[in-house]
């Protein structure tokens, strides 16, 4: 199965450059960050599974997140009714936060009710989706910095589970593709009960323990 792309993040893509400044019309956006690392180096592994449903949701919607501002990749969509900013920051995972922060100001948002970040997390295993409102950031170095540059831990998450996985920056072996590709659309149909039918709804449907997976227990296979 075919995984999304990450056109905005390929050198010379065509508006790569282009820079569209937030303004005071944006007030009543939600801020949806997926985690990564830039480079195409990094494109299909598992740290890079916030990136990764990020262009799931932007591709449904028919644009690319190519607009850089704020020290990250940006584009804007309606899902729902909800006007939504999605955001891949440029930073590299560790200083996610400083392109957060710039974010979070230059919408003039609450991260409390409206921001959003898609990672993966390691204490989670393949296949899992985990809503949680608040906490800490379990050692992933991309929470971490945006936890200390907001001074909270008060915002939603996705948490993608990648476990049994190690290797975080080495691209997913081929007989998880499948799989993987699973989890984006899961994630991506998160966001939408999120933003359309509210938070409980969505926990209550998606923080559920996932049914076995066939190649569970596999090793890798290139």
């Amino acid at each position: 199965m075919v995984l999304p792309s990450q056109r905005g993040a390929e050198p010379g893509s065509q508006g790569q450059n282009k820079t569209t400044a937030f303004s005071s019309s944006d007030h009543g956006v939600k801020l949806i960050v997926g985690l990564g690392n830039p480079g195409i180096q990094y494109q299909f592994t598992p740290h890079n599974l916030g990136f990764l449903t990020l262009d799931r949701i932007a591709g449904d919607h028919g644009v690319e997140i190519r607009n850089r501002q704020c020290h990250a990749t940006t584009a804007r969509v309606v899902i729902g009714q909800v006007p939504v900013v999605l955001a891949k920051p440029e930073t590299f995972m560790n200083l996610s936060g400083l392109a957060v922060r710039e974010l979070v100001e230059s919408c003039e948002i609450d991260p409390k009710t409206d921001l959003i970040v898609i990672y993966d997390e390691l204490d989670l295993p393949m296949g899992t989706i985990r809503i949680r409102e608040r906490g800490s950031s379990a050692g992933h170095n991309g929470m971490k910095s945006i936890i200390a540059v907001l001074g909270s831990q008060e915002f939603l998450r996705i948490r993608i589970g990648i476990a049994p996985e190690k290797k975080i920056l080495r691209p997913f072996p081929k007989s998880r593709l499948n799989q993987v590709a699973d989890m984006i659309e899961t994630a991506a149909e998160a966001v939408k009960v999120i933003l359309t039918k509210g938070r409980a709804a969505a926990m209550n449907r998606f923080n559920r323990k996932p049914e076995a997976s066939p190649e569970e227990g596999l090793g890798e296979t290139e």
